[in-house]
């Protein structure tokens, strides 16, 4: 006599698997981000902190001081913010803009699916060209003194996935993402969250340095947040930004749907 477990009548072989990676919209997604005026902006913001660190280097030669400022004020504190910007919303926002959304919707992919996937490849390019032009800069100023080029190329890269989901979220509920995410960045990331201490605990900058930190060396990178509340920030913004972001997708209605 056989049996059949529940797995095998609600799964029976050969059904499709549901996957939270779609090669197709990844590949529209980084043609999205990449070939047009969007790249322009993302190579300019890396070139400029480069071409700063090899300037100063020249002209101070190595100093941990001004590495730290260059790398903390200007890297992590505007650049790498206006790229995840850049990333997050330029991965969808200009799809629901232009309306052209509706042709990615009427494939059968499932929207969590789409929403994951943008949100992989924005933190692919957002970690591309922040993280990795910090961790050269950082080399250029001070040789990795202090391991703070390492300390701040991490940091950058915890940051990059936060403000990905963050400014992924900002493209999908509202047509005014890039301006919002702006407001975001430069105002509040550069100036309340580094000024104001209140404030410094709502920061992803200051959650990204708790994290940097411990992989520079002691006093190197200084945060005002402690790591275990800094990392549950940190998955706690990217998880809930990203679910409400797949919310705010299946909302999206295409004619002829009920």
């Amino acid at each position: 006599m056989s049996t059949t477990t529940p797995a095998a009548r609600t799964a029976p072989p050969g059904a499709p698997k549901v996957s939270l990676f779609h090669p197709t919209v990844a590949r529209l997604t980084y043609r999205a981000l990449l070939g047009r005026r969007r790249a322009l902006i993302l190579f300019v913001l890396p070139a400029l902190l480069v071409l700063l660190a090899v300037a100063v280097r020249v002209l101070t030669g190595a100093d941990d001081a001004t590495a730290g400022g260059i790398l903390g004020g200007f890297a992590l504190g505007t650049m790498v913010p206006l790229i995840g910007v850049i990333a997050g919303t330029g991965a969808i926002g200009p799809e629901i803009d232009d309306g052209s959304v509706v042709y990615l919707l009427a494939k059968p992919v499932p929207r969590p699916t789409i929403i994951f996937t943008k949100l992989l490849v924005a933190i692919g390019v957002t970690v591309a060209f922040s993280a990795l032009p910090v961790l050269l800069a950082g080399f250029l100023l001070n040789g990795n003194s202090q391991q703070m080029a390492v300390g701040y190329a991490v940091a950058a890269a915890v940051a990059s996935v936060a403000y990905s989901a963050l400014f992924l979220l900002f493209g999908t509920i509202t047509r005014h993402a890039v301006v919002f995410g702006l407001v975001y960045a430069l105002i509040w990331e550069a100036f309340v969250g580094t000024l104001i201490p209140g404030a410094k605990t709502l920061s992803v900058q200051q959650w990204a340095l708790a994290v940097g930190q411990k992989a520079a060396a002691d006093g190197a990178l200084t945060s005002d947040v402690q790591l275990p509340l800094a990392l549950c920030l940190l998955v706690g913004l990217t998880g809930v930004a990203t679910w409400y972001a797949g919310r705010r997708l299946k909302a999206l209605t295409l004619a002829g749907e009920e």
